[in-house]
């Protein structure tokens, strides 16, 4: 009858230790650039995001995520692997200021390449597999010599996950977990982020490596193949209309489990809460709830901070 008794029963928690905030970095100084279709979220040159990462570092958040913006792009992604790019300049200083945080990166190419595909593409435009691949593990062997704590490949190469598993062994990087975006579909609601992060493709699509919204075991083959090759936390993405897969995840593995709710999802709730038709306090509470309730571990969000800073906490 009260909210106090209706929180003694909750059955499952969310928390900041719960939630893993994604962040754009991008090169400059003083650049604070607002992405018109995800309200509340910028691209941050490090200075930049230094400052905000100071507002909740002691908040208890399980980490942040890093997506490059460089400046310079090319047709095999070479800058996200270079020493001095935007990604691991960032890394540095974060681990310099806040040594116990954890810093997680994104590996792809889509932010990296000239035509915005997460690969190398032969003359045809289709994406060449191994050589992508050996991209994809010079990129995580470079953010883990600039201090990542964990790699997350995202590109959905076959193979990537072992080839990047190696390529850290074989530098001395045998501690460093990979969180791997095992089962990861071709879904309608990474447009935002594409605008995030100057990856939109120049053509076609991704769905000769991205997953079928409409498979179950397709996602489970992933999730098995990458965890054989080395992976140690798994992630379903997108995770709103996929918590079927989470439940199916967190049923079958005995390892962390991931869930990335998406930009989609993410502005989706900003836009209804413009109009005044949801509380998007409550709207934002329950979508991630209903993720840990499926079974993930970590949830990947852009509400973490507002979560940790307590703009959004259990109001039933």
């Amino acid at each position: 009858m009260t909210a106090g008794l209706r929180r003694l029963a909750t059955e499952t928690v969310l928390s900041p230790a719960n939630l893993i905030y994604p962040m754009f970095v991008c090169e400059g100084t003083g650049v604070r650039r607002a992405i018109a279709s995800m309200p509340g979220v910028f691209n941050l040159s490090v200075d930049e995001l230094l400052r905000d990462v100071a507002e909740f570092a002691n908040k208890g958040l399980a980490g942040i995520i890093l997506f490059g913006i460089p400046d310079t792009k090319d047709e095999t992604g070479s800058s996200g692997c270079a020493e001095s790019g935007v990604v691991q300049r960032a890394v540095r200083e974060l681990k310099r200021e806040f040594p116990e945080l954890v810093v997680m990166t994104d590996v792809c190419l889509c932010e990296y390449t000239s035509h915005g595909h997460c690969g190398i593409l032969d003359a045809g435009g289709s994406i060449l597999n191994d050589e992508t691949v050996e991209r994809l593990a010079q990129m995580a062997v470079s953010h883990a010599e600039a201090g990542a704590d964990v790699v997350a490949p995202s590109d959905m190469m076959d193979m990537r996950v072992g080839a990047i598993r190696s390529a850290l062994d074989m530098e001395g990087f045998v501690n460093l977990p990979i969180m791997s975006y095992a089962v990861k579909y071709a879904s309608a609601f990474y447009g935002p982020f594409r605008d995030a992060a100057q990856s939109t493709p120049s053509h076609g699509d991704r769905k000769s490596h991205q997953l079928n919204p409409a498979n179950w075991r397709e996602g489970l083959r992933e999730a098995e193949a990458d965890l054989a090759e080395g992976a140690d936390i798994l992630m379903v993405k997108p995770a709103s209309h996929y918590l079927d897969m989470v439940r199916l995840l967190r049923d079958e593995f005995d390892v962390p489990i991931a869930a990335y709710q998406v930009s989609g999802e993410y502005s989706m709730i900003k836009a209804a809460a413009a109009q005044g038709w949801i509380d998007e306090e409550r709207a934002a509470w329950e979508s991630l709830v209903s993720m840990r309730r499926a079974g993930a571990d970590l949830v990947l969000t852009y509400y973490a901070r507002d979560v940790a800073l307590g703009r959004i906490k259990y109001r039933f």
